[in-house]
């Protein structure tokens, strides 16, 4: 079901050029749906790009723990 519904989403996107305010501690979810990626700590803004850059090479010490801590991914 949540294959399902990001592809729905993705699709709507292409379709209709929507931008998407998604918040989630799903980080495969995010990185499925996001282009740029703000970070927050303790509602403060730590990092902040383009999805790719953030996910393949972190700046901060606070996004490198969280996507370590993630299933999928390895580095």
């Amino acid at each position: 079901m949540q294959k399902q519904v990001i592809n729905l989403l993705r699709d709507l996107q292409d379709k209709y050029g929507l931008s998407y305010v998604f918040i989630s501690h799903d980080l495969a979810v995010v990185r499925a749906l996001s282009h740029k990626l703000l970070v927050l700590k303790s509602g403060r803004v730590v990092e902040y790009g383009d999805a790719a850059g953030i996910f393949n090479t972190p700046k901060h010490d606070y996004t490198r723990e969280l996507l370590g801590a993630a299933l999928f991914y390895s580095q």
